[in-house]
């Protein structure tokens, strides 16, 4: 298997760091897969167990001016790699104002990932930062555990509010309780709401619009709700660093929200179980 890429545009550059800044806040770990025209950042704990899943994709040709991969067969012409996503997001802070960004994967005294930054200095001539970052290659036979995940069949999907506005009512939130209810409707109304034994807060958001291909057998008025952990949703607002261009949420009543994300050129979707 080889995979090796480099990035020379610094807006490209910053890009991807954003995007690995962003998933790094989402996961501890993650799978990243390879393929000819994608990179993709994979969370699938299983939800079921309570754990989240996320799925973010890039095109590769947006970022990379040099892009080169070889799968283990050419059927099989996809590469998966574990890591650490603090240490990709760590090896990329020192790329900031960099001339060029190489990724490599190599194996020293462990297969890794070798990240490559070349700096200019105050002397004009150029210095190379390198950061190898230790991966687990994730055999052939576990792959069909890391697909993208299927959307159930929504009761609701909503367009959702600003997201820095979403964060800092549930930060709040948080504060009280860290069970929420997200409820929504056909007619553009969107409640994330709160309940204890002393106290029932209420966050109501209307107009913001239904996708086109909504349910026609459920009223517009009738909501559709969704049990979750707070710091989960929190997690994902947190972690965005630009609002999307595109922002749904799609409610599974009592079994799970599915957020869509879409910025210029990746998408993120990302899986929040319902509470038991």
């Amino acid at each position: 298997m080889r995979f090796r890429a480099k990035i020379v545009d610094a807006a490209c550059l910053n890009h991807f760091t954003r995007v690995c800044n962003m998933v790094a806040k989402l996961a501890k770990t993650c799978t990243l897969r390879v393929s000819p025209d994608k990179l993709n950042f994979i969370v699938s704990d299983k939800l079921a167990g309570g754990g989240v899943s996320l799925w973010c994709e890039l095109e590769q040709e947006n970022f990379f001016s040099e892009f080169q991969m070889e799968g283990p067969s050419a059927e099989n012409n996809e590469i998966y790699l574990e890591l650490t996503t603090e240490n990709l997001a760590r090896a990329l802070r020192t790329a900031q104002n960099a001339r060029a960004l190489k990724i490599k994967l190599t194996h020293k005294r462990f297969p890794g990932l070798t990240v490559s930054v070349e700096l200019l200095s105050a002397s004009s001539s150029s210095r190379i930062v390198t950061h190898d970052i230790p991966i687990r290659v994730i055999p052939r036979r576990l792959w069909k555990d890391l697909q993208e995940p299927s959307v159930p069949d929504s009761d609701v999907s909503i367009y959702l509010p600003i997201l820095k506005t979403m964060r800092s009512v549930v930060e709040r939130m948080r504060n009280i309780s860290h069970q929420l209810v997200i409820e929504a409707n056909l007619s553009g109304e969107l409640n994330l709401k709160i309940e204890t034994e002393v106290v029932c807060v209420t966050t109501h958001f209307k107009d913001l619009g239904n996708p086109p291909g909504a349910s026609q057998a459920r009223s517009p008025e009738e909501m559709a709700e969704v049990h979750i952990d707070i710091r989960k949703l929190l997690q994902l607002l947190t972690g965005q660093q630009v609002n999307p261009t595109k922002a749904l949420c799609n409610i599974v009543t009592n079994r799970i929200v599915h957020f869509d994300l879409v910025y210029e050129d990746v998408s993120l979707q990302y899986f929040i179980p319902a509470l038991s």
